[in-house]
């Protein structure tokens, strides 16, 4: 990317210039993709609540279910357990993921076989 105002060289995606300050046009960028609360499908242990709350707020899964314990415990077990389903009702379940397609492609015929003893 180059300086619309000093005409050096700039990194891409920056919005001022780093010589001279002045501000750059950037191209814009696709929309950012927004993400749901949902129970996983994919990392659930009884219904996927604490799996999804973790993926939505990008940490580990153990993190999640360890604090809802600890606060289901010190709050009393019942409020837990009542959020917890209350949560199951409220929650959707999300959609397992595609499998990405593996291509095998087979060995030339000129390869020697190493499978049969010689």
């Amino acid at each position: 990317m180059i300086c619309n105002h000093c005409k050096r060289e700039l990194a891409e995606h920056s919005n001022f210039c780093y010589y001279c300050g002045a501000p750059q046009q950037v191209a814009p960028s696709a929309p950012p993709v927004q993400k749901r609360l949902m129970r996983s499908s994919v990392d659930s242990k009884i219904a996927g609540v604490c799996g999804g709350i973790a993926e939505y707020m990008d940490v580990d899964p153990t993190v999640v279910r360890l604090v809802w314990v600890l606060v289901s415990f010190f709050s009393g077990i019942v409020p837990g357990l009542i959020a917890y389903l209350v949560a199951w009702l409220v929650m959707p379940q999300a959609s397992l993921p595609v499998p990405a397609t593996v291509v095998v492609t087979p060995p030339p015929a000129s390869a020697p076989n190493f499978t049969q003893p010689a």
